[in-house]
C-alpha cells in the first residue's frame, strides 16, 4: 500500500478579513498537523474570500493578500498545504492555487478556466494560466488545480493526469442551489473513472451576500467510487488515508524522467516540480473513510436559507433581527429560519394589525412567537391608518378605491419596522417570496422594507414544502401552528382578500414562473409544453413589467439555479417582450 494521508479544509472566510482567514487557516494548519496529514488542502481564495469582486481593483488589497500568505507559508512548517489566493504577477491578476512545504511557497498555479455566466465575472478581474504543474510531495504525484477547470472533460485534470498525477486536488468558491450537489458528485466521478485518479474536491462553505457555499468537500477513487465525504454547511476537517497504488494510468515513462520533463516549448504540457516536504509517519493506524450522509433536497434548501441568514447577519456585526409577523406562511417561515439560524435571544417580532387583520391573524404570530421563545409586540396602526386617508381625503376624493388604498397599511408597517431597526440597531428581515416578487404582489417601500431578503429566491409552494418540512423535523412539538399552514394566503389589505383573487393559483403560477424566468423558456416553448396561453401572457409581462420594483428590493438567498439579480439581470428600460 502506497499511503497518502489528506485533509481537506472545509472553511468558512470572510470576504475583506485577510488577518482573521489567515489566522484561521493557520489554526486548521495545527489541526491537520497533529492528524500527521502530508497535505492540507484550503478552498478557492481562501486568503481573501471569495468573491472579492471590486475589492480586487484596489492595490492595496492585492499587496495586503500577499502579506498574509506570506504570514501563511511561515507559520506553517512540518506540513504541506494548498490555499487559494489572488496572485499578482507584471502579466496580470490571476485566482491561484499556493503549494507550501515546511514553511515555504513552492510554486504557484493559475486557474485555467475562468467561469463568466450566472454569478460568476472573473473575467471583470483575472487573466487565465497557462501551465498545470504536476507535484512530487512526498514521492506521490499530485496535480492542483482550481473550481471550473475540473468542470472541462479535456481540461487540466486530464493534463495532470497523462503527466503522471495520481491525485488531483480540486479547490473551490462553489456556490449552492438546489440541486447542484448530485451533478457535482457525478461529474467528480467521471473525472476519476476517466482519469484512473483519485480526485480530492474541497469547497468553501459559508454565506457571502446572496450566495452560500454549501461545503460537502469529497473525495472519489480511481473506480469511480466516493471515499469520502464531509458535512454540508458546517466547517469541517475532512482527513483521509489514499491507497494511491490503486492508480491505474501513471505515466508509462520513468519517474526521473517524469520529473525532468519541464516541457519548456509547450506551455500547457505540466511542469514537475519536487516537494520535499516532511513525510508523514507510516506508523500510525491508518484511518477509517468517513462518508457524512447528505441533507434530503428540502433540508439542504433549509440549511442553505439559515447559513446564508446567519453569515449576513454575523459577518455585517448585527446583533439582532426584527420580523414582521403577520400570521401568514411567508413571515412565519422567514422567522423559523431566523432563530434557527441566530438563536431566539436575537429575534424579534412585531405584529401590526388593521382594521381588515383577522383575529387569527394576530392570535397566529403571537403562538408561533411563543412557540418559538421570541417576543411579538402588538403595534396596531388602525389610528396611523385613519390619520393617512384623512390626509388624502380631498385628494382622493372622486376616485374608485385601488391598491394605493390598500398600500398605505403596507407603507406604515414598513415604517415602523424601520423605525425599530433604526433606534435599536435591529436589522429588518423582510418576508416577501419569489413568486410574489415576480409578479410584483409586493409593497414597495412597504412590505418590501428592509435589509435582508430570506425568502427572495424561494417561491410560494416552495415555502409550504419548507415550513412541513420544519414542523417534522422538531420531535417535540409542531412549531408552526397548523392554522398558519391552512389558511388560504392573504395579503390581508382589503376584505376578504386571498391571493389567489389576484394571482394565478400558486402551483401553476410557480411552475409557469420556473419555465420563464429560471429556464428562459419562449411564449411558443411554455404554450408547447401545456401552459394555457393567456395564463403565459399574463405572467411574462407582469413579470417584465415589475423589474424596477426587483431592482430596489433587498438582497437575499440564491437557492436556485437563476435567482434575480446576480443571475438575472434584466434592464429596467426595456421595450422587448417575449410576447
Amino acid at each position: 500500500m502506497r499511503s497518502f494521508r489528506l485533509a481537506l479544509a472545509q472553511m468558512n472566510p470572510t470576504v475583506g478579513d485577510l488577518q482573521g482567514n489567515a489566522n484561521k487557516i493557520l489554526e486548521i494548519v495545527e489541526l491537520a498537523r497533529s492528524n500527521h496529514v502530508d497535505l492540507v488542502a484550503f478552498p478557492e481564495l481562501a486568503i481573501c474570500g471569495y468573491p472579492p469582486e471590486d475589492l480586487l481593483l484596489q492595490p492595496s488589497f492585492l499587496r495586503e493578500i500577499r502579506d498574509a500568505l506570506t504570514y501563511v507559508m511561515s507559520a506553517s512548517g512540518g506540513i504541506s498545504l494548498v490555499v487559494g489566493f489572488v496572485d499578482q504577477t507584471a502579466e496580470g491578476i490571476y485566482n491561484a492555487a499556493a503549494l507550501g512545504s515546511d514553511g515555504h511557497l513552492i510554486d504557484v498555479y493559475h486557474k485555467l478556466h475562468l467561469p463568466n455566466y450566472g454569478v460568476f465575472d472573473e473575467v471583470r478581474y483575472f487573466s487565465p494560466g497557462r501551465v498545470c504543474p504536476v507535484y512530487q510531495i512526498n514521492g506521490f504525484h499530485v496535480g492542483i488545480n482550481i473550481c471550473e477547470d475540473i468542470w472541462f472533460a479535456d481540461g487540466p485534470t486530464s493534463l495532470q493526469a497523462s503527466h503522471g498525477a495520481e491525485l488531483i486536488v480540486n479547490i473551490n468558491g462553489s456556490p449552492f442551489f438546489a440541486g447542484k450537489r448530485l451533478s457535482r458528485e457525478d461529474m467528480l466521478s467521471t473525472r476519476a473513472l476517466d482519469n484512473s485518479v483519485f480526485v480530492a474536491y474541497v469547497n468553501m462553505v459559508g454565506g457571502q451576500d446572496e450566495l452560500v457555499f454549501d461545503g460537502g468537500s469529497m473525495i472519489f477513487g480511481p473506480d469511480g467510487q466516493l471515499i469520502s465525504r464531509a458535512t454540508q454547511f458546517h466547517e469541517d476537517l475532512l482527513v483521509t488515508d489514499l491507497d494511491l497504488s490503486l492508480c491505474r494510468s501513471f505515466d508509462p515513462r520513468p519517474e526521473a524522467a517524469i520529473l525532468s520533463d519541464q516541457s519548456a516549448t509547450n506551455p500547457r504540457a505540466p511542469k514537475k516540480i519536487f516537494v520535499n516536504g516532511p513525510s508523514s509517519d507510516s506508523s500510525f493506524p491508518k484511518l477509517l473513510p468517513r462518508i457524512e450522509t447528505p441533507l434530503d433536497p428540502i433540508g439542504e434548501i433549509y440549511q442553505a436559507l439559515v447559513i446564508g441568514t446567519r453569515d449576513y447577519v454575523n459577518k455585517n456585526r448585527f446583533e439582532h433581527v426584527v420580523i414582521s409577523l403577520s400570521g401568514g406562511i411567508d413571515s412565519t417561515l422567514t422567522c423559523c429560519v431566523a432563530v434557527d439560524a441566530l438563536g431566539k435571544e436575537r429575534v424579534s417580532g412585531v405584529a401590526m394589525p388593521s382594521r381588515f387583520s383577522s383575529d387569527e391573524s394576530v392570535s397566529d404570530s403571537l403562538q408561533l412567537a411563543h412557540n418559538l421563545g421570541i417576543p411579538c409586540r402588538v403595534l396596531p396602526i388602525e389610528s396611523a391608518h385613519q390619520a393617512f386617508e384623512s390626509i388624502l381625503k380631498e385628494l382622493f376624493d372622486g376616485t374608485e378605491p385601488n391598491v394605493a388604498e390598500q398600500n398605505l397599511q403596507a407603507r406604515i408597517r414598513g415604517n415602523l419596522l424601520m423605525a425599530l431597526s433604526n433606534k435599536f440597531g435591529w436589522l429588518a428581515l423582510t418576508t416577501g417570496n419569489k413568486s410574489e416578487m415576480a409578479m410584483g404582489y409586493a409593497t414597495l417601500y412597504g412590505d418590501m422594507a428592509g435589509g435582508f431578503a430570506v425568502l427572495k429566491d424561494v417561491s410560494k409552494t416552495l415555502v409550504y414544502e419548507l415550513s412541513y418540512w420544519r414542523n417534522n423535523c422538531t420531535s417535540a412539538r409542531d412549531i408552526i401552528p397548523e392554522t398558519i399552514l391552512s389558511k388560504p394566503p392573504s395579503a390581508e389589505l382589503k376584505p376578504n382578500q386571498r391571493d389567489d383573487d389576484d394571482l394565478p393559483p400558486y402551483p401553476i403560477l410557480d411552475q409557469a414562473l420556473t419555465a420563464y424566468v429560471e429556464q428562459d423558456k419562449s411564449f411558443e416553448e411554455m404554450v408547447a409544453s401545456g401552459f394555457d396561453s393567456s395564463l403565459v401572457t399574463r405572467v411574462i409581462r407582469t413579470v417584465e413589467r415589475n423589474e424596477f420594483k426587483r431592482r430596489q428590493s433587498p438582497i437575499g438567498v440564491k437557492i436556485t439555479p437563476r435567482a434575480f439579480g446576480r443571475d438575472r439581470r434584466m434592464p429596467i428600460v426595456n421595450r422587448y417582450t417575449n410576447r
